[in-house]
């Protein structure tokens, strides 16, 4: 997988971009699945049947097939795990892709050839077991019993589910929805639908029946039960709609009892993987400390995945050079998994941002030397000295101070990152200043007030109208009370 002096830098992450389809469509990888998906030529430090061996269902096959068609190490032993994966269940359609890209990979393989006669058999199956499922529903809505008529519904959507016609197998769970009489089938209902949105790339449906699994009627025990899968469900839908911190708040919440009980959609391995990526991405150091490392039930999923651990815990203490290579070692196996695999250039360049940030806050000014060698150490010493403006790393600082997320400005000619933040000292003393030019005018007018009161000069509000006509009576009149002009002397 090539890369340039800093594979976190954003202008590098083309080598590792996911086509814009990626995620969305009617298989577990949309459309894309039949479209050239990213290659990744470094070899993972996954082992690929301890790996596989995680999950069970049609997330196997999908996930093989990712492998297969994205790693050129891996690309022949994934491929040969893919046919003889969709080989053993009913899903004809997944066998013959299998087939086409293992063709491509090594025309002469054993597996690369069609098995033609397998192929008609399992159609003739399928077909003689559709109608025969479809004729017991017909039967039990004659019979009008509710249970019988939604088994029927269930058992013909796992037909449809197994053979990959997704479209049907979710409208056929969606009519279980009128006859099921208790909680624990509407709970059951909406799991199978959630397992088929997922695969279809539905993320907004797989959200929508998580709402529906949370307002439930479920006894509490039940819910608590279901608790861990709802969560994880939800993150994943939440990721996939690149609302990273809702995605990690899910993650960090579920709980350790998950287990394997979810390993057709996420097992514990992905939910430390995925936990810890989208935290590193949206949550600052007090939050990661707080809500990951000292999560008591987060942390039985990051013994799983110790290396995540490790980056969280350099992030906390600043030492981001050694938590962004343990992510780019890690790289090529995030470039393989099926949910990660087009989020990985997002998440790995917010988690690069916010670590410039955070090593930014404590300095007014910073050399570009001393932060290339923690954020671009391949270019320092180089041709592309970080303190020239065509650099990548000049670049990219460039382009973090144009969207506003860098309060700074750039000093080529020193070599210098310079805050614009306002001098501590002389803002409080600006604001003293003008505490004591508010409380001097405050003092000012509460003595002036109390002058008025002690001349008596204030005006009441009752004797505003009489006032004057008194004063106008008052200066006519003389000393004893008479008018001035009536002859009597006062």
């Amino acid at each position: 997988m090539d890369t340039m002096p800093d594979a976190f830098a954003p202008a590098q992450m083309g080598s590792s971009a996911a086509p814009p389809n990626l995620g969305s469509g009617t298989g577990p990888l949309g459309e894309s699945l039949s479209t050239k998906p990213v290659k990744v030529d470094d070899p993972p430090k996954l082992d690929l049947d301890s790996y596989i061996a995680n999950y069970t269902g049609r997330t196997r096959f999908n996930r093989l097939y990712l492998i297969g068609n994205t790693s050129t190490v891996l690309a022949v032993d994934a491929l040969k795990s893919a046919v003889a994966e969709a080989k053993s269940g009913k899903d004809v359609g997944r066998y013959e892709k299998a087939v086409r890209a293992l063709a491509e990979v090594t025309p002469a393989e054993q597996d690369a050839t069609l098995d033609s006669v397998w192929v008609s058999d399992i159609q003739r199956s399928v077909r003689a077991q559709s109608e025969r499922l479809e004729h017991e529903l017909r039967g039990y809505k004659n019979n009008l019993i509710k249970e019988s008529i939604r088994m029927g519904n269930e058992d013909l959507g796992n037909h449809y589910y197994e053979t990959g016609d997704l479209v049907a197998a979710s409208k056929a769970y969606s009519r279980m929805r009128d006859y099921c009489t208790t909680p624990n089938h509407i709970a059951s209902m909406l799991f199978k639908m959630i397992n088929v949105s997922a695969e279809r790339g539905d993320w907004m449906g797989v959200q929508s029946n998580v709402h529906r699994l949370r307002n439930s009627q479920s006894k509490p025990e039940d819910l608590l039960k279901n608790q861990p899968k709802i969560l994880a469900a939800l993150g994943l839908s939440q990721m996939h709609a690149k609302s990273f911190r809702d995605a990690a708040t899910s993650f960090l919440a579920v709980d350790s009892s998950l287990s394997d009980s979810f390993s057709e959609i996420i097992t514990p391995n992905d939910i430390a993987v995925y936990g810890g990526l989208c935290a590193l991405a949206s949550m600052d150091r007090q939050e990661l400390q707080k809500q990951v490392l000292d999560n008591p039930s987060f942390r039985n999923f990051l013994e799983l995945e110790p290396h995540i651990r490790r980056a969280v815990a350099f992030f906390c203490n600043s030492k981001f050079r050694p938590c962004l290579d343990i992510l780019e070692n890690y790289r090529t196996d995030y470039l393989l998994d099926i949910n990660l695999q087009r989020h990985v250039p997002a998440l790995y360049t917010q988690i690069r941002t916010k670590a410039i940030q955070q090593y930014l806050v404590p300095f007014s000014r910073v050399t570009l030397d001393s932060m290339a060698a923690i954020f671009a150490p391949d270019v320092v010493g180089g041709e592309a000295r970080p303190t020239e403006l065509s650099s990548p790393f000049v670049q990219e600082l460039i382009r973090l101070i144009k969207e506003g997320v860098l309060d700074t400005r750039i000093d080529l000619e020193k070599g210098l990152l310079v805050s614009n933040q306002t001098d501590l000292r002389t803002e409080v003393q600006t604001k003293t200043l003008d505490s004591l030019s508010s409380f001097n005018k405050e003092a000012h007018l509460r003595i002036v007030r109390a002058a008025v009161l002690h001349a008596g000069l204030e005006i009441q509000a009752g004797d505003a109208e009489q006032g004057p006509r008194q004063s106008h009576s008052s200066a006519r009149r003389g000393p004893g009370g008479y008018r001035r002009g009536d002859g009597l002397v006062g």
